[in-house]
């Protein structure tokens, strides 16, 4: 239904228009050229529509300024990093009052003990340790997994994404496990360390595990890096029961579906994790993750590191459980990324998808809409993919250039990878009304 040279010719006026709107970031981002690769301080920030990244002066609640002057409705907030909202005053107050006192001793403080309580409290592992980001977690979960079961595969859901973990970027090809597109400098052949398997197959998972080289399964309980995909019924329950009979565990990534609940997917769907990981939000942005251990595998760990060599075993990190980010940690789980402020999000998440939902409608778009507690997404296909390799051959990359260009052109910032926005407790129904205005005028500008 899209005419793709009046796509190209749109986007082009859109591209046109950002330019001349963002003088100052634009010579910031020519200044970069110079100190910077590729003029932006991670490579991935040159995927941002318009040609050049927009350079941010400050930001509050549910809105950020950048340096020309323009004020957003921020529905990316850090890709969930920010999911409490910019500078929450509780989690400020709190890195303002450790900083005077310290950022990082190497010991343990009462904050670490608060926050374990705490994640034991909302997600029933008794045992927890402390990372640096998601990525660690994920990385350390791996380790360890590997050496109690003394296998070395792990496996991953075809079109994964858990962080920079080199294990997790393989993909599927013809039914062979390859390196996935973009994948930098792999250290080895992806298959000899990963098996890949879509997203609700319970017999291929069923198939790959009876090999018996599986350490772990690594898994967001939904998935949410290519598109929010939901498990099928039954699908967790089976998996829970197929990773018990073949003795891998099972490590589930919370670091997105967090916005499921204040316990993530695992509570609100009384899953049964050997292993949980968690990063971004958890600190309000101040760098930190955790990982969290089930009270089997916390028993089997125990005496398993041998203490001369604990400093030494790929594990753990000197900045990892930082005074600071422990601050932060305890400042925004406890009054900030709460119960309460769900009970106001996921409505935000749900008047958002009817706004969409409404547009598509009269247009009679052949596009959906995908929501994950305060979390909601569009896809430009009629029905929703049931797995990541179905998500993947949706993606219309000019087309979401042009969406997400045309949003930030008129206020409104949404996650750069896929059509994502999030909502944070200081979002308003007036961000989420706005939103549904501008996607309608983009969709009149498309059909002409």
């Amino acid at each position: 239904m899209i005419n793709r040279t009046r796509l190209a010719s749109l986007y082009a006026a859109e591209q046109r228009r950002f330019e001349e709107t963002h003088p100052v970031s634009h010579a910031l981002f020519q200044r970069a050229q110079g100190s910077l690769l590729q003029g932006v301080p991670m490579h991935w920030m040159a995927k941002w529509a318009g040609g050049f990244p927009i350079f941010v002066r400050d930001g509050e609640g549910a809105h950020f300024r950048d340096v020309d002057g323009h004020r957003y409705i921020d529905l990316c907030l850090g890709d969930t990093g920010a999911m409490t909202g910019h500078a929450p005053a509780a989690t400020v107050a709190a890195v303002e009052r450790q900083a005077r006192m310290g950022f990082t001793y190497m010991l343990p403080s009462e904050d670490h003990l608060w926050v374990a309580e705490e994640l034991t409290r909302r997600f029933g592992l008794p045992s927890w340790q402390f990372a640096m980001t998601a990525t660690d977690a994920n990385r350390f979960a791996i380790r360890l997994a590997r050496m109690l079961t003394g296998r070395s595969k792990i496996l991953v859901f075809n079109w994964c994404y858990h962080g920079t973990v080199d294990e997790t970027f393989a993909t599927l090809r013809d039914g062979a496990v390859v390196a996935r597109s973009g994948n930098l400098g792999p250290p080895v052949d992806p298959a000899l360390t990963t098996r890949v398997v879509e997203f609700n197959d319970l017999l291929a998972l069923e198939a790959a595990l009876a090999q018996g080289d599986v350490a772990c399964v690594l898994a967001e309980p939904a998935m949410t890096n290519i598109g929010i995909i939901h498990p099928d019924p039954g699908f967790h329950a089976a998996l829970r029961a197929l990773t018990r009979k073949a003795g891998a565990l099972l490590i589930i990534d919370e670091t997105h579906t967090i916005c499921a609940g204040p316990g993530g997917y695992t509570a609100a769907h009384g899953l049964e994790p050997d292993l949980l990981t968690l990063g971004k939000p958890i600190g309000g942005g101040v760098p930190g993750a955790v990982y969290g251990f089930s009270e089997e595998v916390a028993a089997r760990l125990a005496g398993r590191i041998v203490q001369a060599d604990c400093d030494t075993g790929g594990i753990g990190g000197t900045l990892a459980g930082n005074a600071l980010s422990l601050a932060a940690m305890r400042a925004t789980l406890g009054q900030v990324l709460t119960a309460e402020s769900y009970r106001l999000t996921i409505p935000l998440a749900e008047r958002f998808q009817a706004g969409v939902e409404g547009v598509i409608a009269e247009f009679r778009l052949p596009w959906i809409v995908k929501r994950l507690g305060c979390r909601a997404e569009y896809w430009f296909r009629p029905t929703a993919p049931r797995n990541g390799g179905e998500a993947a051959a949706a993606g219309d990359f000019e087309l979401d250039l042009f969406m997400h260009l045309f949003a930030l052109n008129r206020g409104i910032m949404l996650a750069p990878f896929h059509n994502m926005a999030l909502m944070s407790p200081a979002t308003t129904t007036v961000d989420i009304d706005r939103h549904t205005a501008v996607f309608r005028e983009s969709v009149e500008a498309l059909l002409g």
